[in-house]
């Protein structure tokens, strides 16, 4: 592979999902149609009738069609004369031709796609239609609806209901609904519930609806076909002159349909659909590898015979179901024989339920399909854990959504996955559907205990798919972030999982040049990138975060040797990146990372509001964290290209400053000096930097208008001084410094003594009080504070910045004083001592600006220094000054430029004086206006472009018409531009005016250099130009320009100082930061002297060597103790001002609004739901008044029974026994067999004659039973209905031998092997069989012709030689079970009997070294492999067995 190649690889591989939408490969629509077109004629077939057989009168075959319908081959055909017409012989495939988009028109214009399919296609080529072709994404639910197909009456209540809850359930998971596709019954509904969605929200097309109707019963298909295809196919719903056939619905968006060749058969699509929906559920739910699937539910409403033949395969499928009550007849059937127990759902109940509810249509019901349905409802009813009832009455406080969601995680739970299986695997189904309230309430329960450890998976889920509310609820339920995030691998994974965003462009781009770099210095190639996919590694991620944070900043993760990628690539280098890493890791402290800033970084960087917020209340140092935040997301803001990203970021950097301030602001309120301490604090978590500095390079002027940091900043500036001292005395000071000794100038360490000293006195106070002993037993306070001595006041006064700026101040003056002097009174052409003193002056102020141009205690570097140093105002001007003053000096000492260097010292001596500006900045009055002044600079300068405009304009027009042909460039400027700009403050020409012209002002021919040109003069000598015109144009250039623009630049000076006046106080605040750390860092002396300071500090640093001193007022490493414990009173500050701001939203009035209106939504619903309730409530009081009548009258029958056993008959003894003997019989036998009733019978296409649970018994009478014969092989072994062996569980619906061996009982033996797993007896395990294909785990067994025998089938599984051992001990074994088994194969003539035994062995004996000799070598064999398993409830065997495990563990009083 080509090195360009590796490079486009290694970028693709780090952000494959960095790519916008308008990078991919655009393809015109008409290519897009071209490419359906071809891949549905290739995969997608149509049927069709090649046979035409006429149906009776009329021109129409067999299938439904016309005559003229059919090809000229199917009329006349060749192949089928003489034959019958037969629909798997005579219809045929051939490519489809109705595919494309369909519009229904009306209002909205409602498009979606559609495809005409065979009833044989294969449902994976329907799902690549779908999914490739029509580009849906894959679901994360499958909801099929399905009920009545023709229209039925919904209640308000229950419609809206159902529309508000299928719609939220299928927009919060991101499901597809499939339904039948039709205008009409629970379709028309689902449609209805899609439009309501799409007119009320803004994400049209979010819902995924799938019609799969029949083809051959759609009105109006003629206009869907097309041989190429419709784009679009403009579909008429005329549901008028429908007839017999169906319109399609409006609101679905894609529409498969069925064909199979018929016309007017209805029901062609339900095999196939029910096809889809299996593939469809055995796709990976969010095509990850979990194992977990696409999980389906079947939602009810209405319905007949046919809904119930759904809702009891679905169920046999292991499908859900949620049945809506109160939408009508099966639906209403199922759901009110829902609660009842088996023994009382009988025929008679059924019967009576059907009539209720299906009215009329009850007539044309059999006897026979009536015990048919009824067996299938008992079926269903048994499945409780598929079965949800949907009951608007009782659960008031749960929507549809909820049911649906709740009957999924049912079904989930009582699956045969283990305990811990189940739970993970619901919690991925809430975690992918993004349904935290389920999760709440259905997995985060006092059943499942959680760990941390179990819970990583899904946090790492929920954090890569943005669901911030489940990491909310994961971190509640017990989540440690740092044991999350313990692994590096953890967090590199993070950020390889970053959606499209600013950041990961950037750390692809970065990663990328700096292997193209690698590559290029050491001239090689790097097989790594072709091997493996690249991982971000952390340490670009810090490189990156901290161009984003500034170069002042040390890198946040340290460099890592597993994870460089050149450490991977040169292991020349190798040990030597070793050796530098492992040393950067024991001098870096800040290697203990905390995951809570870790997690905060990755939210902020992808700038994800929500999972920042999680993330800051998480972390430790939750300041500098706001603060870095702020800095970082206004970095990318102003480097990114999108407008909106852009603005998204600004706005979560004011909310993270918010956050900054509202943190301080409860710590500045609890404790000021902490509060001061805490913006000086170098964090370790954030590069070694503090909250002041952060807060200065974001820009972020809120902070630093804060109370507290000014208070800092204005100790700061007072230095050792109290801020409590007036200025006027620290004036004084300064001259008379003996004061200082007197008291008359208070020092803060004079402050801080006279508190302790108060502290002391109170302390003595209290003491004599109470009488404690505190202070004598060693609890007292610590030794007194020594008082200042005379030098260190005399240093801290003269060291004060304060006092550093009041002497530069007035030095200053002294310098511009004597600058002044030399420029008009000693300025000779050799330099006078005064001269040179102003020269020496002049050195040292360039020394100084030297001096802060490389001062650097942040350690910004020489650029960014640099950088800042040209940015300020004043050090332009000081720059300036210095040129101009070296350029000036230099021409004054050149005879030929004396004079020209004493002009252009003039003109420095203007710039120094404005520079004197900057003393007012310190000021609480002048600061904020010297803002304003510069801001209307730049106002003043736009206002001069435009009047420039007017001065041109009327000057070259006048000096036009005045003046004819001037030649002199200086007389032509002072005409356009002068006298113009003159005009405005009043000083008029008296050349445009005759009466005031005078010929004596001017030359004629411009000969006099001193005088300008005259104008046109006549013969006369009198002017020629008009003088009406020049006056007129006077007086329009005066409206403009005098008039107009004077007062428009005044609108503007007022507009800007209203503007700027409620920020200059901000700005003045926050631009007086750099004014106090300047004069901090500057020596004492003031210049001239100063120069002795930097004579100093060049021999300390350059010639000895020394290190610079470090100052802690800005900047403060605390021992790490201190250090803990002041982020422990931050986090507890946070947590108040969380709580405080929490409150405050709840009590705003937006909150209270809607709060307000959910309880007005709230109160309507019940209102709404009592009105259609009350009848209802009624109708099921009396249901329980007849149920508690019907159990009074069988407690009379039971009374009566026991009178008549005892010899005391009665006259209606003999009828109500009759009447009630069924239920009797049936109440007796509540353990009746279910698998040997199933409807399918194994390996056949038999289907059982429907036995009901109360004719199940042979005793009872069951007239109508006609099971079918069925033997499995060719054997002359059939019996009839009079064979005299019958299943002693009763009835089975199916006669005859089935799949069994022999008549009657059927012999069948099972093993539970079982060993201690210790000599402690702790464990008991047991011996299981491991079928690998299928991964699944059996008890050794087999069929038998005699219990004292192993079942020869276990000769393959165990081997010759352990299959004799086990075969002799089994004599010793303890018999645990015996008796009939509920086997699917039993028939009413076979069935199979178990016998269960358990032989325990010893740890040392000869027959388990055979054994674990058998176990190892088994693992490669194709019979399965023995394994030996902890005996437990969780495992993983059928329910016979588990059932047989549990009677072996109690044999060995083992809790099961």
């Amino acid at each position: 592979m080509s090195e360009a190649g590796l490079e486009s690889r290694l970028v693709h591989t780090l952000a494959v999902n960095t790519a916008r939408p308008s990078k991919h490969l655009f393809l015109s629509p008409s290519f897009q149609r071209l490419a359906l077109a071809s891949w549905i004629k290739e995969n997608i077939c149509k049927k069709e009738c090649c046979f035409f057989e006429k149906d009776g009168s009329g021109d129409v075959c067999k299938c439904g069609y016309a005559k003229t319908d059919h090809t000229d081959e199917a009329i006349k055909p060749e192949d089928f004369t003489g034959e019958s017409w037969n629909i798997h012989r005579h219809v045929r495939e051939a490519p489809t031709d109705a595919f494309g988009d369909i519009s229904f028109g009306g209002l909205g214009q409602k498009t979606g796609k559609y495809a005409r399919v065979s009833t044989d296609t294969s449902p994976e080529i329907l799902y690549q239609l779908l999914t490739e072709q029509w580009k849906l994404s894959p679901p994360n639910l499958l909801i099929s609806v399905t009920g009545g197909a023709k229209n039925f009456y919904l209640k308000s209540h229950l419609k809206n209901m159902f529309h508000r809850g299928l719609i939220k359930v299928a927009q919060t998971t991101g499901a597809w609904i499939i339904t039948g596709g039709t205008h009409a019954g629970v379709m028309k509904h689902v449609g209805q519930a899609v439009r309501d969605y799409a007119m009320s929200s803004s994400m049209q097309g979010k819902i995924v609806t799938i019609g799969v109707a029949t083809w051959g019963i759609i009105h109006n298909r003629k206009a869907l076909v097309h041989p190429e295809g419709c784009f679009p196919a403009h579909y008429l719903m005329d549901t008028g002159n429908q007839g017999q056939l169906s319109t399609l619905d409006s609101n679905h968006t894609h529409f498969l349909l069925v064909d199979d060749g018929t016309h007017g058969h209805y029901g062609v699509e339900i095999k196939l659909r029910s096809c889809l929906e299996m593939w469809i559920t055995r796709k990976c739910l969010g095509n990850k590898g979990t194992g977990v699937t696409i999980p389906v539910v079947c939602v009810v409403l209405d319905g007949g015979p046919g809904t119930l033949n759904t809702i009891y395969n679905a169920m046999l499928h292991g499908t859900p179901c949620v049945i809506l009550e109160g939408s009508g007849r099966i639906a209403d059937v199922i759901a009110h024989v829902s609660g009842l127990p088996l023994i009382r759902v009988t025929i008679a109940l059924i019967q009576q339920l059907m009539k209720k509810f299906f009215g009329q249509e009850y007539e044309q019901f059999s006897d026979g399909k009536i015990i048919e349905w009824t067996k299938k409802i008992q079926d269903i009813i048994r499945m409780s854990h598929l079965l949800t009832v949907f009951r608007v009455s009782e659960d008031y406080h749960g929507d549809l959504d909820v049911a649906i969601l709740q009957a999924l995680l049912k079904a989930s739970r009582s699956s045969e996955f283990l305990e811990v299986e189940c739970w993970n695997r619901q919690l991925e189904l809430a975690i992918t559907w993004n349904r935290v309230d389920i999760a709440e309430t259905e997995i985060f329960t006092e059943e499942s205990q959680w760990k941390s450890n179990d819970l990583h998976w899904a946090m790492f889920s929920a954090l890569a798919g943005n669901k911030p509310q489940f990491v909310s609820l994961l971190l509640e339920n017990g989540v440690s972030l740092r044991d999350f995030l313990q692994e590096e691998e953890t967090l590199c994974e993070l950020y390889t999982q970053l959606p499209s965003c600013f950041f990961l462009r950037k750390l692809a781009k970065r990663i990328h040049s700096a292997r193209r770099s690698g590559r290029q210095a050491f001239g090689i190639r790097t097989r790594a990138c072709r091997e493996q996919g690249e991982k971000i590694s952390l340490t670009y991620v810090s490189d990156e975060v901290r161009h984003l944070l500034g170069k002042f900043t040390q890198p946040l993760y340290p460099p890592s040797t597993t994870t460089d990628h050149r450490s991977k690539i040169f292991s020349k280098y190798t040990k030597y990146l070793d050796l530098i890493c492992s040393q950067l890791r024991e001098d870096s402290p800040e290697t203990q990372r905390d995951p809570g800033t870790d997690l905060f970084l990755w939210a902020v960087v992808q700038n994800n509001k929500e999972l920042a917020e999680i993330a800051w209340e998480q972390c430790r140092d939750c300041m500098s964290a706001a603060l870095a935040a702020s800095k970082i997301l206004k970095k990318m803001a102003r480097e990114g290209s999108d407008a909106d990203d852009a603005e998204e970021m600004r706005e979560l950097a004011n909310h993270y400053e918010k956050h900054a301030i509202g943190v301080f602001t409860e710590c500045h309120n609890s404790d000021e000096s902490r509060a001061k301490k805490l913006l000086v604090r170098m964090s370790h978590l954030w590069g070694r930097t503090t909250c002041l500095r952060l807060a200065l390079e974001a820009d972020d002027k809120n902070v630093i208008a804060q109370s507290g940091v000014q208070a800092l900043l204005t100790q700061i500036w007072c230095g050792k001084l109290s801020v409590e001292n007036p200025v006027w005395r620290v004036l004084i000071c300064m001259v008379f410094f003996p004061l200082i000794f007197t008291g008359f100038l208070c020092f803060r360490h004079d402050e801080i003594i006279q508190r302790e000293t108060a502290k002391d006195e109170e302390m003595k106070t209290v003491e004599t009080l109470t009488g404690s002993t505190l202070r004598r037993n060693g609890y007292g306070p610590l030794k007194p504070m020594k008082p200042l001595g005379c030098w260190s006041r005399l240093m801290y006064l003269y060291t004060s910045p304060q006092v550093k700026f009041y002497w530069n101040i007035v030095f200053y003056f002294a310098f511009l004083f004597l600058f002044a002097v030399v420029l008009m009174i000693d300025f000779q052409s050799t330099p006078s001592a005064g001269e040179l003193l102003l020269y020496i002056w002049l050195l040292s102020l360039v020394c100084e600006e030297i001096r802060q141009l490389f001062h650097d205690p942040d350690g910004f570097g020489f650029r960014k220094k640099a950088k800042m140093y040209i940015n300020e105002f004043w050090n332009i001007l000081d720059v300036l000054s210095i040129v101009l003053f070296l350029i000036g000096l230099a021409f004054r000492l050149t005879t030929e430029l004396f004079y020209l260097g004493k002009i252009i010292l003039c003109i420095d001596f203007v710039v120094f004086c404005l520079r004197l500006m900057a003393i007012f900045t310190i000021s609480r009055t002048l600061g904020p206006k010297i803002i304003i002044v510069r801001k209307m600079m730049m106002d003043m300068f736009f206002f001069m472009f435009l009047l420039s405009i007017w001065v041109v304009a009327y000057g070259v027009a006048k000096q036009g018409i005045l003046i004819h042909n001037e030649n002199r460039l200086d007389w032509i400027i002072r005409g356009v531009l002068y006298e113009p700009y003159l005009i405005i403050f009043g000083q008029f020409p008296k050349n445009i005016d005759n009466t005031e012209f005078d010929m004596n002002s001017c030359s004629v021919n411009a000969t006099d250099p001193l005088k300008p040109k005259c104008p046109v003069l006549n013969e006369n000598q009198s002017p020629v130009f008009p003088e009406w015109l020049t006056i007129i144009m006077l007086c329009v250039y005066l409206l403009f320009a005098n008039i107009l623009l004077l007062n428009l630049l005044i609108a503007i000076f007022n507009f800007t100082f209203e503007e700027v006046q409620d920020n200059t106080d901000k700005i003045w605040k926050f631009q007086r930061y750099e004014l106090i750390k300047e004069y901090h860092s500057r020596p004492a002396a003031p210049p001239p002297f100063i120069i002795l300071s930097h004579i100093y500090l060049f021999i300390r640093s350059m010639v000895l060597r020394r290190p610079p001193k470090i100052y802690k007022e800005f900047k403060n490493e605390l021992n790490p103790t201190e250090d803990e414990e002041l982020l422990t009173w931050e986090s507890l500050m946070k947590d108040r001002y969380l709580v405080s701001a929490r409150q405050e939203q709840s009590q705003s009035t937006e909150r209270r609004i809607l709060d307000t209106a959910q309880k007005v939504n709230i109160i309507t619903d019940l209102l709404e739901r009592n009105g259609e309730t009350s009848a209802a409530a009624m109708l099921k009081r009396l249901t329980q008044l007849e149920e508690q009548v019907s159990q009074s009258t069988k407690a009379l029958q039971w009374i009566m029974d026991s009178l008549k056993s005892q010899g005391l008959p009665s006259k209606d003894t003999h009828c109500m026994f009759d009447k009630y003997s069924k239920s009797a019989v049936v109440c007796k036998g509540s353990g009746f067999h279910v698998n040997s009733r199933q409807f399918s019978y194994p390996n056949s296409k038999l289907t059982r004659f429907p036995v009901p649970e109360e004719k199940v018994p042979w005793e009872v009478s069951f007239s109508s039973y006609k099971p079918t014969n069925y033997t499995s092989d060719d054997s002359e072994d059939h019996v009839d209905g009079s064979c005299h062996l019958r299943n002693p569980g009763g009835r089975t619906g199916i006669s005859g031998r089935g799949a069994l061996s022999r008549l009657g009982p059927n012999l069948s033996v099972e093993l539970v092997i079982t060993r201690w797993r210790d000599s402690e007896k702790s464990v008991l395990e047991y011996l299981a069989v491991c079928d690998e294909s299928r991964r699944t785990l059996s008890l050794p067994g087999g069929p038998v012709d005699s219990a004292d025998k192993l079942p020869p089938t276990l000769k393959k599984t165990m081997g010759k030689k352990l299959y004799e051992t086990i075969n002799a001990k089994l004599s010793e074994g303890t018999k645990v079970f015996e008796g009939y088994v509920d086997d699917c194969r039993n028939t009413d003539n076979a069935w199979v009997e178990m016998t269960v035994l358990n032989i325990h062995l010893d740890r040392k004996s000869q027959v388990m070294v055979d054994i674990n000799n058998t176990v190892t070598s088994s693992v490669l064999s194709s019979n399965g492999a023995l394994q030996w398993q902890e005996v437990s409830s969780k495992a993983t065997l059928s329910s016979n067995q588990r059932e047989s495990l549990r009677l072996a563990a109690a044999l060995h009083n083992r809790k099961f």
